[in-house]
């Protein structure tokens, strides 16, 4: 049975999301004198052991020699209002490719600014943006599924950062209460990019973190390494595999990384994506090199992680892929135990919500992937 089949047939962890669990406002909304650290941690360690902390007490958890390997991709604003003929869209602009096209995904105004799926299609079709701007679809960007598609730009194929810097806005779905600034969906890590590339969906892990609790933790003897992976729309909330997506990591970061392995330090990804490039850079043995261009890595329990220790991540929809991801990291009965609390304490869901760092249990005998060697 394949990992993802296995999610969908065992109705692994829980099959909804209570509604009144999903955030809905950015924690600094919701009070008084709040910041963007006024959520909850869940810690989970090995698969007898969670607990719950304020995300503020997250120096405390964390040892000196650790690395927090971060992604620095900016969110772009990266819906814009279209029409197709007579009707109404909003086109989510996903990833730029190689050759000056899009992937973008075709989307139905639902109402107080959210929006609805809507297959993509038909090849040819010209969508009329604002400004001028038009965007002719061409083909689906996987062979059998119609959700994303690439485009092309027109009239000047460089001229997609200028649109979304203009007539953009972030990504917003239904369960959020309200439309917030670009400026609510960017990390404390997040570079501009040159050119104007970006991430359609914020890397929501590193959101909790301030410039304040950055300096505790480097008082401490945390170090960071700073990678990029542009994301793409929501993929994996929709039982697809991740599509390919653009990365770098560095040769600073590749040493960082290698040597805190060497001196028994653990490295610790903030968000599935920080994951994804790390591994992807990764030879059979776990040691880092610096690497640039797209991957498709799937992290599954079956592939294994060859260099992380620890992920610091959201909580994920049921039947989401990244949840592979998290049982490659800390096992399946870490992640059950640590979902079955984050239900009954309570825990907020999606981008603006608590968080979860699964450790591996080091009492555990750590799993070598030579044999699953990409």
């Amino acid at each position: 049975m394949s990992g993802q089949r296995a999610l969908e047939e065992e109705g692994l962890y829980i099959t909804d999301i209570p509604s009144q669990l999903s955030a809905r406002i950015p924690a600094e909304q919701r009070g008084p004198g709040l910041g963007r650290d006024a959520v909850r941690l869940l810690v989970s360690q090995g698969s007898e052991r969670v607990s719950l902390h304020a995300f503020r007490e997250l120096p405390g958890l964390l040892r000196a020699g650790d690395v927090l390997v971060v992604n620095t991709s900016a969110t772009l604003a990266a819906a814009v209002d279209a029409r197709l003929g007579g009707e109404d869209l909003v086109v989510h602009f996903s990833t730029r490719g190689d050759d000056t096209r899009w992937a973008v995904e075709l989307r139905a105004p639902a109402g107080g600014g959210t929006t609805r799926p809507r297959a993509g299609g038909p090849a040819g079709a010209v969508l009329e943006l604002p400004g001028g701007h038009r965007l002719t679809l061409e083909e689906p960007l996987a062979a059998g599924a119609d959700r994303l598609w690439w485009a092309r730009p027109s009239p000047a194929p460089d001229g997609v950062p200028a649109l979304l810097r203009a007539y953009g806005r972030p990504i917003r779905y239904a369960y959020t209460e309200r439309d917030q600034p670009i400026s609510a969906y960017q990390t404390v890590f997040a570079v501009p990019a040159a050119g104007g590339a970006g991430s359609a969906e914020m890397p929501s892990a590193g959101r909790p973190f301030t410039a304040e609790l950055v300096a505790r933790l480097v008082s401490r003897g945390v170090q960071f390494a700073p990678l990029v992976l542009h994301t793409g729309v929501a993929s994996q909330e929709a039982h697809e595999p991740p599509y390919p997506e653009r990365y770098e990591v560095s040769a600073a970061t590749a040493g960082l990384v290698n040597a805190a392995r060497a001196s028994g330090g653990r490295v610790i990804a903030v968000g599935t994506t920080a994951v994804r490039a790390l591994e992807s850079a990764a030879d059979a043995r776990g040691r880092v090199r610096p690497a640039a261009g797209w991957t498709d890595l799937v992290v599954t329990p079956e592939r294994g992680v060859r260099v992380v220790d620890g992920l610091l991540t959201g909580l994920h929809e049921p039947g989401a892929s990244h949840l592979l991801m998290l049982e490659a990291v800390a096992g399946r009965a870490a992640v059950r135990l640590g979902y079955a609390e984050a239900l009954a304490r309570l825990c907020l869901w999606h981008e603006f919500g608590d968080v979860h760092l699964l450790l591996k249990d080091e009492n555990r005998d750590h799993m070598h992937c030579d044999s699953n060697a990409q």
